[in-house]
């Protein structure tokens, strides 16, 4: 299974939150959404980096931030786009959509796992913050997140989306899950 770069993310890494499903592992957790961590934009209207080194740049000198490249599985990225279009996201020249549908492959790094995340009005959820989630999840597929919170298998993250997509869970902020691959380019495995 290949997977389409999203583009990069300048992110913090903090623990689990009081209001966060108790169902996840102890420790610090990734996570590429704005929801659970601290978020670096590269301009300021957009969170995403469309390449490594200018990602780098906007984390340089600042501790406690990494840089992670985000890969959606190739067999989701025209339902992304459709979803992505219907809130509203611009096709600009270098943005998200544009570089989903160039099906750029993700760099090497380490891959930390997959996180199951969804569109709304610009802002990317994941299952960690929208209250209990990952215990339907758990319930209803016997998927659990592991280290940083993240599914380390990729059938199991797929599988764990097309639930959240058809129990409905996440309405009315996400209606389209998709399981995103992600890579550590800075360390964040170590």
């Amino acid at each position: 299974m290949t997977h389409a770069l999203a583009g990069y993310r300048v992110v913090g890494r903090d623990a689990r939150a009081d209001w966060q499903d108790a169902g996840l592992p102890e420790g610090d957790l990734v996570s590429m959404s704005g929801c659970v961590t601290t978020v670096v934009p590269s301009t300021e209207w957009d969170e995403w980096f469309g390449d490594r080194e200018s990602a780098a740049v906007a984390r340089a000198g600042r501790d406690g931030l990494h840089v992670l490249a985000v890969g959606i599985d190739s067999r989701d990225v025209a339902a992304v786009l459709e979803d992505v279009a219907d809130g509203g996201w611009d096709v600009a020249a270098g943005s998200l959509p544009e570089r989903l549908a160039r099906t750029e492959p993700l760099p090497d790094g380490d891959v930390l796992g997959f996180e199951l995340v969804g569109f709304d009005s610009g802002t990317w959820h994941t299952w960690t913050c929208l209250g209990g989630l990952v215990g339907d999840v758990g319930r209803a597929t016997g998927i659990r997140p592991g280290r940083w919170g993240l599914v380390h298998d990729a059938h199991d993250a797929r599988v764990a989306a097309e639930w959240l997509t058809a129990s409905g869970s996440g309405d009315p902020k996400v209606f389209l899950w998709v399981a995103v691959k992600v890579v550590d380019c800075a360390g964040v495995g170590a």
